[in-house]
């Protein structure tokens, strides 16, 4: 049996996608996505929570999520959830959870305000993360 590592979201873009290039010429952008989920309390008032999951794509993907997404977009993503740690200049560990994600459906379009469903997909191409040295360098957490 196969071991599975599958993430999949629906929720918000919290700011503009960053786009940046490796020294090799590989794309890749990060963004945020917001989940919320809805309960009532045992007093039957009503909460809500907001989860915010750090999100990263590569190569065509993250040209074209750079091109499209927006702050505020609704988004469907899936992708593989990754634990990376690293050393600053100074010696301190970080440590960051994030989605790598492989395809992402875009629900809305925030740049022209029009609904709109389009597949952006990374499937069948190479992954750069597993052959590109691709640790953030004095990058803060975007929450």
């Amino acid at each position: 049996m196969k071991n599975l590592n599958k993430a999949t979201l629906i929720g918000n873009v919290v700011k503009d996608p960053e786009l940046k290039y490796t020294p090799q010429g590989t794309a890749v952008v990060s963004f945020s996505v917001a989940t919320n989920r809805d309960w009532k309390d045992a007093a039957g008032a009503k909460k809500e929570e907001a989860t915010f999951h750090r999100v990263t794509a590569w190569s065509k993907l993250a040209e074209i999520i750079s091109q499209y997404v927006v702050k505020g977009s609704k988004v469907y993503l899936e992708g593989r959830i990754s634990n990376r740690t690293w050393k600053d200049k100074d010696g301190a560990d970080h440590y960051m959870t994030e989605i790598v994600a492989d395809e992402l459906i875009l629900l809305d379009n925030k740049k022209t305000g029009q609904d709109a469903e389009a597949i952006f997909s990374n499937q069948n191409q190479p992954d750069p993360a597993a052959t590109i040295e691709n640790e953030p360098e004095n990058e803060e957490m975007p929450f």
